[in-house]
């Protein structure tokens, strides 16, 4: 599994990334906002909906991992899962982008945590099976990113798309439409193009030795509690970015450019990070993308109503930051799991990628859950005309948009600084698999 993978079978595994992140954006940064300001359910509410639909889906994580590294077919152990989600999750996106006349607070909640179940039947065995395409530690850097590009690409379709259509209910409607189409068909390339390595496992591990070798596992710790973290710093912004511009910098009409622009970015980005991973060390570049990261994103709270070309410059050096977001923690964690390769005698990518995934769903959820009531005990109104909001409950949201996200992101790089599992340490580890 040591050779480097053809152009062709990095796009089949990377292309359903594509519609994943269409899907993506909207659920973490347009749907919040539409049911609060266009369908007028309380922030509180929606947050704390929103907040229960993620612990329900952090709890469908591990289960689906296990099940998914246990599953034996003539079709492998992943790509099984992946179709059979598909359908679950057209439905449930249907349902909760073109919501039927009255839709309230239930409704959100039952097809959010119905849409959530699919997502994870289908992205946990993807991401899970990429980390089993190679043992290499930088191909799997190239393989990350060849997903990862798909949905940053997917990304910007979403993030582009209130340019060309005016209204978030539309918005929805048009991508709710174009996912139908776009999912299966890029499911049916992947699964149908790219087969699986056959599972090399030399033992059975007991439940509970299993857990105690994950528990024990140091690196995994490490890199776990800095992705989550990490994800919190992310998703403050991904979720209050919209009122950012509409109720700061009172440029609404211009967040979907705002968005292509970061995004756009984090595109040209990811092969430079790849580069300065392999001279630096994964952990060392992704400490670096983070410090930089901070550094762009300081003068924030300086910015006013009308500051265009401000907030564009951040757009894009923050975007120039993105991609080693993107790309390197992902190809670490496929490194954490030859860790526990070494001790258990078992591929259990699906597990590990599992706590991951919840890792970053806790991490969303905070970010909406946390975020969303703090504004309304501040005061801020979300369905105020554009400037409508002042005093502390605008400071409220400059804070949690700007400076929470650079206190987070500092105490992921303390945590992750000085990381083991660098590429020498590594390759002793493959060494000893072999």
């Amino acid at each position: 599994m040591t050779k480097r993978l053809p152009f062709g079978a990095l796009l089949a595994y990377g292309i359903p990334g594509l519609p994943l992140a269409v899907l993506g954006l909207p659920l973490f940064i347009y749907l919040p906002t539409f049911y609060a300001s266009d369908l007028g359910l309380s922030l509180t509410a929606v947050g704390a909906v929103l907040l229960i639909a993620r612990l329900w889906d952090g709890l469908t994580d591990p289960i689906v991992g296990l099940l998914s590294d246990h599953t034996r077919t003539r079709w492998g152990r992943r790509r099984p899962w992946i179709v059979g989600a598909t359908p679950l999750v057209l439905v449930s996106l249907w349902m909760l982008f073109v919501p039927p006349e009255g839709a309230g607070i239930l409704h959100l909640l039952i097809w959010s945590m119905l849409l959530y179940l699919g997502w994870t039947m289908l992205s946990l065995p993807h991401a899970a099976w990429g980390a089993e395409l190679s043992d290499d530690y930088h191909e799997r850097s190239r393989i990350t990113a060849s997903r990862e590009v798909f949905v940053v690409l997917g990304t910007l379709v979403a993030a582009g798309l209130p340019v060309l259509v005016s209204g978030t209910a539309e918005v929805l409607r048009v991508l709710a439409i174009g996912l139908l189409v776009a999912l299966p068909l890029a499911i049916g390339i992947s699964c149908g193009l790219l087969g699986e390595p056959k599972p090399t496992q030399r033992r059975i591990t007991k439940w509970r030795e299993g857990m105690a070798l994950l528990l024990a596992n140091r690196p995994f710790r490490r890199l776990i509690a800095a992705y989550l973290l990490n994800g919190v710093a992310n998703g403050l912004p991904a979720t209050l970015v919209l009122l950012f511009a509409a109720q700061v910098l009172q440029l609404e009409q211009f967040s979907g450019i705002f968005l292509v622009v970061y995004f756009g970015c984090g595109i040209f980005s990811i092969p430079l990070w790849l580069a300065a991973s392999k001279r630096l060390d994964k952990h060392r570049a992704w400490c670096v993308a983070m410090l930089l990261n901070c550094a762009f994103f300081a003068p924030v709270p300086l910015l006013g109503a009308g500051d265009f070309m401000g907030f564009m410059a951040i757009c894009v050096a923050t975007g120039l930051c993105l991609g080693a977001d993107l790309s390197l923690p992902p190809s670490m964690q496929a490194d954490v799991v030859d860790v526990d390769t070494l001790e258990s005698g078992e591929r259990r990518a699906g597990l590990y990628f599992a706590l991951w995934g919840l890792a970053t769903k806790l991490a969303l959820a905070l970010a909406v859950g946390i975020a969303f009531p703090i504004l309304d005990l501040a005061g801020f109104d979300a369905q105020a005309t554009p400037g409508g909001n002042a005093g502390a409950g605008l400071w409220t949201l400059v804070g949690l948009y700007s400076m929470a996200p650079i206190a987070f992101k500092l105490a992921a790089i303390a945590l992750i600084w000085n990381f083991p599992l660098t590429a020498s340490a590594h390759a002793a580890i493959k060494a000893r698999l072999a």
